[in-house]
């Protein structure tokens, strides 16, 4: 019994590092230094609000790319228990896009968003299969627990990487780099780096339900998928509870990823110091990985919904606050309290969602889960570049971003997981 639950252990870390894995592209690339190098060097003669939209179109058309493969591939991964599979292959289109970033010369600005538009669709893609991943690798009891392990070292892993590239970018004189653009152009190649070596432990223990069976072969496994994904569409709309959470998530999530991606070129945009802002981002990194643990066990006390209305009531504050700053130090606070909530709302609406599913068709119904949370972000950037362009004022379009939460929460109101549980019976039966 005991080697049976060191294994289980062992598998639980071995998923959890994968979240250190990717974060140093969430953090390094998406939420920090492509914003940056986007307009100080690859956007060269392009104003700042056309680099705001350029951004953000290249943040809504990996997105909608995301929309279209995510369910149709879950099918399919479902279907011939190919979920680690299909995450291998994504991992590795995202590292090896993130490193040729680094080759992109000054002023191609079109070729850096044609680059970095595969590397957030690798990392998305990849995310899809590692989150239906979680229910191989956790008993019901410790989901909440094991997603915000997850969520906790991925914090941390990002923020270490990310504190020794800021550190690289200020004085790269000290590390024997001849100046700060090509200290980023190196921190490219370092997350494409990290993200492998912190895979390895998920590619070599974590175990697949099915994948030592006979599979059958992709095709066969396609046509399967397909047919799958035509019954699942059926069927969500038969899970009631399923799709009124979904499409809370779908809301509330817009607003948490268009933050993240775009934080940075709004303090950028309203005139703060750059070193600042970024330094403010990794401030909430650190703050994330202990928030992340106790809302894992928040979680378990009080029940994962609870836990995400709490962070929505974070998100509203530090949405309406946003609007409102004029300084550096302003920024840190909002840094603090987006750190305080963010890790807890991911983590807790994974497991959440885990607790309203078929349990055999995880991978299935974890690509509608980011089909959608990705549907929104296709929304989200635009909204701000447009807004910030029409307007020429990016503090009106950040207060767009307020409604998501508000409206994510009155859905999530309405979900009700004990009636969610007798749907999914009702659905395995007949």
């Amino acid at each position: 019994m005991d080697d049976v639950l060191a294994y289980d252990r062992k598998q639980s870390l071995s998923w959890a590092l994968y979240d250190c894995a990717n974060s140093a592209f969430a953090l390094t690339v998406m939420a920090g230094f492509f914003p940056i190098f986007f307009k100080n060097y690859w956007g060269t003669g392009l104003s700042s609000a056309t680099g705001t939209l350029q951004i953000g179109i290249a943040h809504s058309v990996s997105s909608l790319t995301v929309v279209l493969l995510a369910p149709v591939l879950g099918a399919i991964a479902d279907k011939g228990s190919r979920r680690k599979r299909f995450l291998v292959i994504f991992a590795f289109l995202g590292v090896l896009s993130t490193m040729a970033l680094s080759l992109v010369a000054q002023g191609q600005w079109m070729l850096a968003s044609i680059v970095y538009i595969l590397g957030a669709i690798g990392f998305s893609m990849a995310n899809s299969f590692y989150d239906s991943l979680l229910v191989s690798v956790s008993s019901t009891e410790k989901r909440e627990w094991v997603s915000a392990l997850g969520f906790s070292l991925g914090y941390l892993g990002g923020g270490v990487l990310f504190a020794v590239n800021i550190a690289m970018v200020s004085r790269p004189d000290f590390f024997g780099i001849s100046s700060s653009d090509q200290a980023i152009r190196i921190s490219f190649v370092l997350v494409g780096l990290w993200w492998i070596v912190f895979s390895v432990p998920l590619f070599l223990w974590v175990r697949e339900p099915g994948e030592n069976l006979v599979r059958p072969g992709f095709w066969e496994a396609t046509m399967g998928g397909v047919s799958q994904l035509r019954s699942t569409l059926r069927e969500v709309s038969r899970l009631r509870t399923v799709s009124v959470f979904l499409l809370a998530y779908w809301l509330y999530i817009d607003g948490v990823d268009t933050i993240v991606r775009m934080a940075v070129d709004y303090g950028i945009s309203i005139g703060l110091d750059q070193t600042g802002v970024v330094l403010a981002l990794l401030l909430t990194q650190f703050v994330g990985v202990p928030s992340a643990l106790f809302f894992g066990k928040l979680g378990e006390w009080i029940g994962p919904k609870t836990g995400i209305f709490i962070c929505l009531g974070g998100y509203i504050l530090a949405t309406l606050g946003a609007s409102f700053i004029s300084t550096v130090n302003h920024f840190f606070l909002l840094a603090v309290l987006i750190g305080l909530v963010q890790g807890g709302i991911q983590s807790l609406s994974r497991s959440y969602y885990v607790r309203l599913i078929p349990a055999d068709r995880v991978a299935e119904f974890f690509g509608f889960y980011n089909m959608l949370g990705k549907f929104a972000a296709v929304i989200g950037p635009i909204l701000i570049g447009v807004l910030g362009l029409l307007t020429g004022n990016p503090r009106i379009s950040i207060l767009s971003i307020t409604i998501l939460f508000v409206l994510g929460g009155v859905l999530l109101a309405r979900v009700d997981e004990k009636q969610g549980q007798k749907e999914v019976l009702r659905m395995e039966r007949s």
